[in-house]
């Protein structure tokens, strides 16, 4: 029986994306599976689809930091806001990628991810990132052209994807995005028979009854 090869898009600025993070392992636990992990520039998903991200509205955004905490808290993860949000992610993602050409494993995601959101602080901080870097102990310059080349090219293929938003969960053609998409994920992995029927293709195809101008 084949193994299932499961891509996880994450960008370490999202909340949700380090949540889901912490959470799929026990979300998947007893199912085989194999895990890439995809760094990607959720701040371009956001311009390609026309997007705000939840931070930029500011009654959304002072809801999500309540709700993400919250969650932390109920799943029994380790959360400290950074000392400012949002802020600029690419020297996180370069570096992530820098870890190795088939991109960064576990271990050094959970390590950039608590660098963020598990130990507070200034994410961009010159220090915090210098020991970041000497921890990871990246194989390539994050700051060369072809660490950069591979974060456009992997962002790319995210949105060729489908994808829209971080965290998302891709199983072949199917997309499952969001922290509480993983029980659905789980589900599909099992061979939940909602997945046999014809709920995924139908629910694509309903009519659009009004589009808001822009």
């Amino acid at each position: 029986m084949q193994v299932p090869q499961l891509t996880f898009y994450l960008d370490f600025i999202s909340p949700y994306a380090y949540l889901a993070f912490e959470r799929l392992p026990q979300a998947l636990q007893g199912i085989s599976h194999v895990v890439r992990y995809q760094p990607v520039l959720f701040g371009s998903l956001l311009a390609h689809h026309g997007q705000l991200g939840p931070a930029e509205l500011p009654s959304k955004r002072a809801w999500t930091y309540r709700h993400v905490l919250w969650l932390a808290s109920a799943q029994g993860t380790a959360m400290q806001m950074p000392a400012s949000h949002p802020f600029n992610p690419l020297v996180l993602l370069r570096l992530a990628l820098a870890c190795g050409t088939d991109g960064p494993n576990r271990w050094q995601c959970e390590t950039l991810f608590r660098h963020v959101w598990a130990e507070g602080g200034d994410p961009l901080d010159a220090h915090r990132l210098a020991r970041l870097s000497r921890l990871l102990q990246p194989s390539a310059d994050p700051a060369s052209d072809a660490v950069k080349l591979r974060l456009r090219t992997s962002t790319q293929a995210a949105l060729d994807a489908g994808v829209f938003g971080v965290p998302t969960v891709a199983v072949g053609n199917k997309l499952f995005w969001g922290l509480d998409a993983l029980p659905m994920l789980r589900d599909h992995l099992e061979g939940g028979a909602w997945f046999e029927g014809p709920a995924w293709d139908h629910a694509a195809q309903v009519p659009v009854g009004i589009e808001r101008r822009r």
